[in-house]
């Protein structure tokens, strides 16, 4: 979510236009698509299997990216269809449309475990013990009451961004080895922003396609959800960094937002300098006993939608249970609802 000055970061080309596929490697078509948040692209992949393609996430489930998939499916890609699609993780933006492209095609699902087992606990989840863990979460957290109602009010949004998530699947997991476009790749399992999250890497090609675990410009929200309030994603997120460190310096990366680039390495290592520097930040505002919500207002100087609160909220969270973890914070009571942090 935050972003980060792309040091030596270096990029293939330019942002093409949404809806309008075009080869960024030989048998790979990069598509973007339109959300409907201030991080406004995400990007999918086709691979040339040959008399088909692997299409690598869908977009998210909404009017303008089924009219984009429709006039696709009707034209560019009519006499090469889909045959198999790849959710990397359960995100709206990346499976959305993957059970309805599924159906649509009778094309075979791919993914992780877990990933799978989320989108289908979330997309069929209507009870409302699912937002009211959020209200609770909300109010340990120090949001202000009416902030509280708004996004009780909101209630699962996941469901109204995703069609139903396929029934079945097949399950990829870390060191499988998958076939597409004509080569080998590697799965490797990001963590952090996602549980079990999809990221595969061609040695023959010198290619990684990297899902949201290494994104060129921003760092992927790594956050604490009201489910699992003492979760600790941070510290997955810096234990599966390195993984990539051990891959070609100079492999095409092509990640899931803004565009294809090289300089895998310096951008893994910037990551992991943007989170010890908010962990810094972290410590230095538990000075004093403060609450979840004044932490955030020292790691993000600036004011947030209904939509983006959650996820500044669920950051925040993620370095404060870091520390909490490595005994650098301390719980120091409550004021009121909320639980107060103070540094050790």
């Amino acid at each position: 979510m935050s972003s980060d000055k792309p040091a030596a970061v270096r990029y293939l080309m330019d942002p093409i236009p949404l809806g309008e596929p075009i080869e960024v490697a030989k048998g790979i078509l990069w598509l973007r698509l339109p959300l409907p948040f201030a991080l406004d692209h995400v990007n999918v992949w086709l691979l040339d299997d040959g008399d088909g393609w692997t299409l690598i996430d869908a977009g998210v489930a909404d009017e303008r990216t089924i009219l984009i998939w429709q006039t696709l499916l009707a034209g560019t890609l009519a006499k090469k269809p889909i045959r198999r699609i790849i959710g990397t993780h359960f995100h709206p933006d990346h499976v959305g449309l993957c059970g309805w492209l599924a159906e649509r095609l009778e094309a075979p699902f791919w993914t992780s475990r877990i990933e799978w087992l989320q989108a289908r606990l979330l997309a069929l989840d209507t009870s409302d013990g699912y937002v009211e863990t959020g209200r609770h979460f909300d109010a340990a957290a120090g949001l202000a009451p009416e902030q509280i109602e708004a996004r009780y009010a909101r209630g699962n949004r996941y469901r109204e961004s995703v069609g139903p998530p396929p029934a079945s699947y097949t399950r990829l997991a870390a060191g499988d080895v998958i076939s597409m476009g004509g080569t080998d790749w590697r799965v490797l399992i990001g963590e952090g922003h996602s549980p079990e999250m999809l990221t595969f890497y061609s040695r023959a090609r010198n290619i990684l396609i990297a899902a949201d675990q290494v994104l060129p410009r921003i760092s992927p929200v790594v956050a604490v959800w009201p489910p699992v309030p003492e979760a600790d994603p941070l510290a997955e997120f810096m234990t599966s960094l390195p993984q990539y460190l051990d891959l070609a310096e100079d492999a095409l990366v092509l990640p899931s937002h803004d565009a294809p680039y090289h300089g895998l390495h310096d951008r893994v290592r910037a990551l992991v300098r943007h989170h010890d520097e908010r962990l810094d930040l972290t410590l230095r505002a538990c000075a004093q006993p403060a609450t979840t919500v004044e932490v955030m207002g020292k790691l993000f100087r600036r004011t947030f939608d209904i939509h983006q609160l959650g996820f500044a909220l669920g950051e925040t969270m993620a370095h404060v249970n870091y520390l909490l973890a490595r005994g650098q914070l301390e719980v120091a009571g409550r004021r009121g609802t909320a639980r107060l942090f103070r540094r050790r």
